[in-house]
């Protein structure tokens, strides 16, 4: 076999740009070639399909995406990396010109109804597992600042919550566009969790 002649870290981020923006359905794999400077053929052979390509780009996305979770939520009072946690994710939807919204939620919302190929399972687990990761990591912060006694219910619980807010927020972005009142819902949301007391902890 030949050796692939372009760069494929580099080919699933312009692919899953096509992918954020237009939607699975809408981003052709000629979309992808163009913006890429990749053959049509060689994204096929390389990949096998634009579901499989999608799935791989979408990878791609969710690891890196963790690791800036990470690192927003690495340092400062229990407040202070939840108010990080809901920067990012707000920031996140609301990049792109227009704004591209969220990927997961996006695209769980447009292949519920798919059809065929085998893509709606696959990627059905890809999305959960994204969500569960990134609700672990909200559970082991509240976890953590219950250590601390910034926290006083349940983690589990209020981890649950917190993501499912995220997941309305994402739908609101779209109905909306309006980025002040996803980050009052934040600031509220913290302060029901943590209460209003130590705002400027």
């Amino acid at each position: 076999m030949r050796p692939r002649e372009f760069d494929s870290d580099e080919v699933l981020r312009i692919a899953f740009d096509q992918f954020w923006r237009k939607g699975v359905r809408g981003a052709s794999l000629s979309d992808i070639a163009r913006a890429s400077g990749v053959q049509r053929g060689s994204l096929y052979n390389a990949f096998g399909s634009k579901e499989a390509l999608f799935l791989q780009a979408y990878e791609r996305y969710a690891g890196d995406y963790l690791l800036a979770l990470q690192k927003a939520l690495a340092t400062g009072s229990l407040r202070k990396r939840l108010t990080s946690f809901f920067d990012l994710t707000i920031t996140n939807f609301r990049s792109g010109s227009p704004p591209r919204g969220c990927p997961t939620t996006r695209a769980l919302m447009e292949l519920g109804a798919a059809e065929g190929e085998g893509l709606e399972e696959d990627a059905r687990k890809a999305f959960a597992n994204l969500i569960s990761r990134i609700t672990t990591l909200v559970q082991d912060l509240l976890q953590a600042g219950a250590g601390r006694g910034e926290f006083s219910g349940d983690p589990a619980a209020a981890a649950l919550h917190i993501i499912t807010v995220t997941r309305g927020l994402a739908v609101l972005e779209r109905a909306f566009d309006d980025e002040p009142q996803l980050r009052k819902i934040a600031t509220h949301t913290i302060d029901l969790v943590l209460g209003k007391r130590g705002r400027q902890a």
